[in-house]
């Protein structure tokens, strides 16, 4: 892992291959090692960033140790490009991730030229999501390390789908890994967001919109209509996957991003 320092925080990150910039922005409660198939894939024909976000792996929650909201994921993200010496990449995110993509470029829609969107949706939080989500937080503050464990055991089945047995461990291991004042922080920030399906109208380059099959957490529904919302945007459907089809069936979410990279065209 490769670190940066920047005013507002120390940010760990994996940053391997050259070429054009890929930077894939992980879910909660999950870390950069999310995106293993796809670090190993396309860091062979691109750059390809994979950071920690603040309060999950080894990034350290820092300023925010109560509510992290999605522009703090944004500025570090976009304070890691600047570090970087990347003025613009292709962005994609997956979950909490995708949002954290969306409210990136409703701040800074210069610094992308491509957005892939998985398992993801756009909308605000209704007021019983709200709720639910700063319940979970004073749970995981609370329980602490043992709360983090019962939340994954919970939840595994739904992130990846039961017969993806392959996926499983590794998936369990990140969440239990989590810092639990890291995945509240954020639980209470996501809680806040705004509604993008407004940008979502506006983002003038092609767009990869993906989902699971069998996700329940996101249904296929949610990317058709984040699919409707998006100007000019592909939507793809990983069959045999939930929440999580980039680590499920890796190879055809692989498949499905290396199309939409070679579509994009780098403006001379």
């Amino acid at each position: 892992m490769d670190v940066t320092r920047t005013v507002n925080a120390e940010i760990h990150y994996a940053d391997r291959g050259e070429g054009p910039a890929l930077l894939l922005v992980h879910g909660h409660p999950f870390d950069h090692t999310m995106w293993q198939p796809q670090l190993d894939h396309f860091s062979r024909t691109h750059r390809v960033i994979a950071p920690d976000l603040r309060g999950y792996g080894t990034t350290p929650l820092g300023a925010y140790p109560d509510s992290t909201d999605l522009g703090v994921f944004a500025e570090d993200l976009t304070d890691l490009l600047d570090d970087l010496g990347i003025h613009d990449c292709v962005l994609a995110g997956l979950s909490m991730g995708g949002q954290i993509a969306m409210e990136l470029y409703r701040r800074h829609p210069e610094r992308v030229r491509g957005l892939v969107l998985a398992d993801t949706f756009p909308a605000a939080e209704t007021d019983e999501g709200k709720a639910v989500r700063n319940a979970m937080a004073d749970r995981l503050i609370a329980g602490g390390a043992e709360a983090m464990r019962a939340y994954a055991d919970e939840v595994l089945d739904r992130m990846v789908a039961p017969y993806n047995t392959h996926a499983a461990p590794h998936v369990h291991r990140m969440m239990c890994a989590t810092d639990p004042a890291g995945a509240a922080a954020a639980l209470r920030g996501r809680a806040e967001r705004p509604d993008y399906r407004e940008t979502l109208t506006t983002v003038p380059f092609p767009a990869l919109v993906v989902v699971g099959r069998d996700d329940s957490y996101t249904p296929v529904a949610d990317a058709e209509d984040m699919h409707a919302l998006l100007p000019h945007s592909t939507l793809a459907v990983i069959e045999g996957a939930a929440h999580l089809p980039n680590l499920e069936r890796p190879d055809a979410f692989n498949a499905v991003l290396e199309n939409y990279l070679r579509s994009l065209v780098r403006p001379s």
